[in-house]
């Protein structure tokens, strides 16, 4: 909950907050942007994914990094907070499908019929995306595909559809790979050094659908307690501000040469190269595409029974804002 500063004509409420340290969050991080009339109080989890499950399940903090399927399913089960618009991780997912070359398993319609693992839960956002290419790209039948969760959801209250179950016993999803019992994976990482992509050139691949498409997906963005925004009205706007002017310094840094250039640096910079624009736009004009695609694959896959409107999903101050 938000903390006030000590009583002076200076104070400002103090809002514990999550976000992961990464380029476009380094200003935040390092105090070189703050929001205005508010202070964030960061505070260090190193597995980002327990923060989101505190988040949904405790309300633990006052602003918290949020994966995006994770938040709609939170949304849709009425838990009390409300996004931002400030999409602060992307990626491709062409490559989150691994198979091991010995199984037969060679292009994406051999998984139908077979068991896939998932690492952690069903509605993890990558999953939900790699899945989605699989059935966009390569019409990959997913409801005839049974889903091995290797742990459970963010969001106690989902339920998920007939064809998904936990994984039994205390084998891994890479031993179960490795042996047969799983016929790819996904969002694990690689068993052994002759596991690969199901997806031959996942970057490229990634590239071409952006380039044909416009395909470049979301993963996470900002939430707020209800509690905090109905209190401070203003702080959603605040705090998007806030977020963006940190990205965009980081776009700027991205634009000129980096000395040790992240994974993350890279993928950006390769967006760049085929937009001309900024790779992270943050609003939800920019997103509207991308949210709409996400919603109905979201949908399809028996995450949310019908889509909202997007509009809904953020704070009314912030749906105008463009960042």
């Amino acid at each position: 909950m938000a903390v006030p500063l000590p009583n002076s004509p200076s104070s400002v409420p103090r809002l514990r907050t999550v976000t992961r340290t990464q380029g476009a969050t380094e200003a935040l991080k390092n105090g070189e942007v703050s929001p205005h009339g508010l202070a964030l109080d960061f505070e260090e989890v190193p597995v980002l994914v327990h923060a989101f499950r505190r988040m949904v399940r405790e309300l633990a903090y006052d602003v918290s990094e949020m994966a995006v399927t994770t938040y709609l399913v939170a949304k849709a089960h009425g838990v009390r907070f409300t996004a931002l618009p400030a999409f602060l991780v992307r990626d491709f997912h062409h490559g989150a499908v691994l198979v091991d070359p010995e199984s037969g398993i060679r292009e994406p319609k051999d998984l139908e019929g077979k068991a896939v693992g998932v690492n952690r839960g069903y509605t993890v956002t990558t999953g939900v995306w790699a899945r989605a290419v699989l059935a966009e790209e390569y019409g990959v039948d997913l409801d005839k595909i049974t889903w091995v969760l290797s742990g459970d959801e963010h969001v106690a209250a989902f339920r998920p559809p007939h064809h998904v179950e936990p994984m039994r016993g205390t084998r891994g999803l890479g031993e179960r790979l490795l042996d047969g019992e799983l016929a790819a994976t996904i969002g694990a990482p690689p068993a052994a050094p002759r596991v690969r992509a199901l997806i031959p050139e996942p970057r490229e691949a990634g590239l071409r659908a952006l380039r044909e498409r416009g395909h470049w997906p979301v993963n996470h963005l900002v939430v707020v307690r209800d509690d905090v925004l109905r209190a401070h009205p203003d702080a959603g706007a605040e705090i998007f501000h806030a977020f963006a002017r940190a990205k965009r310094a980081y776009v700027e840094r991205l634009r000129g040469p980096l000395p040790e250039p992240t994974a993350q640096d890279r993928t950006l910079r390769e967006v760049m190269a085929v937009t001309g624009a900024d790779p992270l736009p943050y609003g939800l004009a920019p997103n509207r595409e991308v949210l709409d695609s996400l919603l109905r694959h979201a949908v399809d896959q028996h995450i949310l029974e019908r889509a909202p409107a997007p509009e809904s999903l953020f704070d009314p101050g912030t749906l105008d804002l463009v960042g």
